[in-house]
């Protein structure tokens, strides 16, 4: 009794939706972690301004940049695959789905390897290994940002180098007294008006 009940079958639907749903939660932990980088990469960015070193700048914005747009695109990228299930013709985009899904791996992947944080470390170092590392990013980023992008990137960097300039003009600014100098004109009329002597000034001997 009851041993004949049939197990629901999984569709290749069924199959992609959960496919998207873990490839969501993945870019949900990768936003997460890769936030730290992201910051990471603007204060190595204005150590290279405040140094004078606006190339190293450039390297660490355009890394930057590019992770972002991984971010963004991934993003994207599932938010398209979601309105391509909820289809109801789904055999009809089922190649499209499956061949979007195994983009969406790699480009996961890609992200994954963008969190590692020694590699970021590297954009601030002047070892031998760590320029190597850094023309090879450089060299890399220079054919995958957009135009765009590569805008985006000068924006940045010219908003860094006013930033540090609006800083250090302030530490050169004067201090302004906190107390306010006394008064005494006012404070003879006073005595004046009250029948008080009024202090004279000793002359020099």
């Amino acid at each position: 009794m009851g041993g004949n009940q049939s197990i629901p079958k999984v569709t290749p639907r069924d199959r992609a939706v959960l496919d998207l749903k873990l490839q969501r939660d993945k870019l949900r932990q990768y936003q997460k972690k890769i936030q730290f980088v992201l910051d990471r990469e603007q204060v190595i960015a204005r150590t290279h301004i405040s140094a004078g070193q606006k190339d190293q700048a450039i390297i660490a914005l355009r890394r930057r940049k590019y992770q972002q747009g991984l971010l963004l695109k991934t993003e994207s990228q599932l938010e398209n695959l979601e309105q391509l299930v909820s289809t109801i013709e789904f055999s009809l985009v089922e190649v499209s789905v499956l061949h979007g899904l195994k983009q969406g791996t790699e480009v996961l992947k890609e992200i994954h390897k963008e969190m590692n944080i020694e590699n970021v470390e590297k954009l601030l170092e002047e070892t031998q290994d760590a320029r190597e590392y850094q023309m090879e990013i450089n060299e890399m980023l220079s054919n995958n940002l957009t135009l765009d992008e590569e805008d985006a990137v000068q924006n940045e960097l010219k908003g860094l180098q006013d930033d540090i300039v609006h800083s250090a003009r302030l530490v050169e600014m004067p201090t302004v007294p906190s107390t306010k100098p006394v008064d005494t004109t006012s404070t003879d009329k006073v005595r004046q008006e009250t029948g008080e002597p009024v202090r004279q000034p000793i002359p020099a001997g």
